[in-house]
């Protein structure tokens, strides 16, 4: 059989495994001595969704099985944590001057800025849901002592706004949403990350 983790193949000793499910079992043993857990996967080119998930791990490994993984590590969400501090911390700067850049005609490099915080805030939240997996370590993370949920519950309505506001091209909202509501609470989410990691 043949096993690649991460888009990496590892080489594999099958000792008395006989079963996908056989083999999961052993490598997820491992991967949890290296705070790694899987999160997907995929199996001779198809994915394995959670329904079908009992009955893939059933079938037998014959040479030409391919069992594709995709792991994650207490490390790795660290890592991306770290990161959308940092990305957060940068935009939050940067939304409170997309006023001035609007008022000054400098509409591209508000509209990068607002394309960037799309971009960080989906990133975040697929990591803050990964962060799940690891409950030991992340389920304190509290940002202006909310959970995360109720946080982005609070926060969705503003964003909602900003939209809205961007779609109507009315630059006076989009400026003021921007430093006034959207900049703190990146803000917020960036020292609640730094906290988190110290």
């Amino acid at each position: 059989m043949k096993l690649i983790v991460n888009g990496n193949n590892i080489d594999i000793t099958l000792e008395n495994e006989r079963t996908v499910g056989e083999v999961l079992k052993s490598f997820e043993e491992e991967a949890a001595k290296n705070d790694a857990t899987t999160i997907s996967i995929v199996l001779n080119g198809k994915a394995v969704p959670a329904q079908d998930f009992e009955n893939a791990i059933q079938q037998p490994i014959t040479e030409d099985t391919v069992l594709e993984l995709s792991v994650i590590s207490k490390n790795d969400i660290k890592q991306a944590f770290t990161l959308s501090a940092k990305n957060f911390e940068q935009l939050s700067k940067q939304l409170s001057e997309v006023s001035v850049l609007l008022q000054s005609g400098k509409d591209k490099e508000a509209n990068q800025t607002i394309a960037d915080l799309a971009t960080e805030i989906d990133r975040f939240c697929h990591t803050a849901t990964l962060s799940a997996l690891f409950p030991d370590t992340y389920q304190k993370l509290l940002i202006d002592g909310k959970e995360i949920g109720t946080f982005f519950e609070e926060f969705a309505p503003i964003l909602k706004d900003f939209e809205e506001a961007l779609k109507g091209k009315d630059t006076v909202t989009v400026g003021d949403l921007a430093e006034y509501e959207i900049s703190p609470r990146l803000n917020s989410i960036a020292v609640a990350l730094k906290e988190e990691l110290a």
